[in-house]
């Protein structure tokens, strides 16, 4: 059986919303600045074979590494009643802020969905607070590693693994609020799918899942089958890793044959002595955001939607490490690294627009009782046909920025500037977005770390457009690797300008 087109959307429309209300939940739910404020979180909807189906609006870097941890709580048998947590790279999670949350949604008396929540959190342990550590050498260095393990069962959380959870936090309050906002949002996808079922049934509600992959699957194809058949390359380098201080290279080929995408990251670096290696989840959850930039935008996000996307990353590399590499920066820095190159590279098929930040300039600041993050924002490459916009969180991030307001109440840190970087967008025929300023002055001693980049290399223009400014990091004036960690005394001042975007097309034409 399948559904007709007005029905399909009407269940496509219904599902969605479900995904989207769980967001809107979280995040109204959450204790934390970084959740209620920047929305570093990620909702999404599976079917009963662990298949994504519908997402919402939230962070590429999350959503499009979830299915990993869905399969691995699937392996271990889990039954509805129950909500599993899990955050260890290496079975299912990304890296060790983002605590994944999946739940098994029963219909009829039959598992057929998964309710899956994917938060940031602002400190799970490690050797810095925020679990952000620039320098880290091994995964036991960045926080408290969680396997698979049910944190509800029967409807009951399970206090003993939530009070190890908070043990080996240094905000255990805080972390409270924030799981307890996921599980709200888990309960709210239980009911609100319930009553999709009561609407329409649960045997349509099966069918609608099968039909909407389908048709995602359906339209990527004619999207890929759209471009010329054509192998290309590309590379990108990340300025360091922590430890080793010298260019790690990320290395791309992609073919086109026919309704069918491979991306092939044969020859990239092996995985370095620092933190900026990704679990395979990572790296194809790079790959889907571009593929999803690169063809029709009203195709719904969906397993379905990277069926037709193959990827081949050797083992041991950057973007595919093993255990116990340290990923803190994976996640966040190579991941937007891997974007570009597959940008560069595809830019050899289809039109692309010049390079943005190409970073997300991890903030993290930590002192007695409070750990604060954020990512910041910078230029968006131009467009063949629109200029950067200025100030975006761009690629893997999607996420707001704190507000000076909500900072400087929550944390004892006084903002000094915020504001655009004028001129550090690249010049072209429409030119780059600018970056941002923000010189944050401490209050009190903390231990600060920043992972990002674009200090050494600044983003590209393309087709005759100017390059944008590359960032800065800077501690009272004096200028800082892209990398770093160190004590901020009372009274100095942080400061980070994040790079601008480059141009596209020469000015002027």
């Amino acid at each position: 059986m399948t559904l007709d087109p007005v029905t399909l959307q009407v269940m496509a429309n219904a599902l969605r919303t479900v995904a989207e209300e769980m967001e809107a939940a979280l995040v109204r739910s959450a204790f934390s600045p970084n959740i209620k404020e920047r929305r570093d979180c990620s909702t999404a909807i599976f079917d009963g074979a662990g298949r994504m189906v519908v997402q919402s609006a939230s962070i590429p870097v999350h959503l499009g590494a979830m299915p990993e941890a869905v399969a691995a709580v699937r392996a271990r048998g889990a039954v509805a009643g129950e909500v599993w947590v899990v955050n260890d790279p290496y079975r299912g999670g990304t890296h060790l802020p983002d605590l994944t949350m999946i739940a098994p949604v029963a219909l009829d008396g039959v598992v057929t969905a998964y309710s899956v929540t994917r938060a940031h959190h602002a400190d799970i342990g490690g050797m810095a607070p925020g679990s952000m550590p620039a320098g880290s050498r091994e995964l036991l260095q960045e926080g408290l590693v969680i396997p698979p393990v049910r944190l509800v069962s029967g409807g009951e959380p399970v206090r003993d693994v939530l009070d190890l959870l908070l043990a080996n936090t240094r905000t255990p309050v805080e972390r409270e609020g924030d799981v307890r906002a996921q599980l709200a949002a888990h309960r709210l996808a239980e009911r609100r799918l319930g009553e999709v079922a009561e609407r329409h049934g649960a045997e349509r509600v099966r069918t609608a899942f099968d039909d909407l992959l389908d048709y995602a699957e359906r339209r990527t194809r004619a999207a890929i089958a759209a471009m010329p058949d054509g192998r290309h390359t590309a590379e990108e380098a990340l300025e360091g890793d922590g430890v080793e201080p010298g260019d790690l290279w990320i290395r791309v080929a992609v073919t086109i044959a026919g309704d069918d995408l491979t991306v092939d990251f044969t020859g990239t670096d092996p995985t370095g002595p620092g933190n900026c290696n990704c679990p395979p989840a990572v790296t194809r959850s790079a790959v889907y955001f571009v593929v999803r930039c690169l063809t029709d935008p009203d195709i719904p996000a969906s397993a379905g939607t990277f069926a037709p996307v193959h990827v081949i990353a050797p083992e041991g590399t950057l973007v595919n490490a093993t255990a116990p590499a340290a990923v803190a920066g994976g996640n966040v820095e190579t991941s937007s690294r891997i974007v570009d190159a597959v940008f560069a590279a595809m830019g050899g098929a289809v039109p692309v627009p010049a390079q943005g930040q190409g970073t997300m300039n991890n903030l993290t600041i930590g002192g007695p009782g409070f750990t604060y993050y954020e990512t910041l924002g910078g230029g968006q490459g131009a467009s063949p046909g629109a200029d950067g916009p200025s100030g975006v969180h761009v690629a893997m991030s999607n996420t707001l920025n704190t507000p000076v307001e909500a900072l400087e109440t929550a944390y004892p840190l006084r903002v000094e500037a915020y504001r655009l970087r004028r001129g550090s967008g690249g010049a072209g025929a429409h030119r780059g977005g600018d970056g941002v300023e923000r010189r944050v002055r401490a209050l009190v001693d903390v231990d600060a770390s920043v992972i990002a980049e674009r200090r050494r290399r600044a983003p590209a223009g393309r087709d005759g457009g100017g390059d944008g400014a590359r960032g800065r990091t800077t501690l009272d004036g004096e200028e800082l690797p892209s990398k770093w960690r160190g004590t901020v005394r009372a009274g100095q001042v942080l400061g980070i300008e994040t790079p601008g975007g480059g141009g596209h097309g020469t000015p002027g034409a």
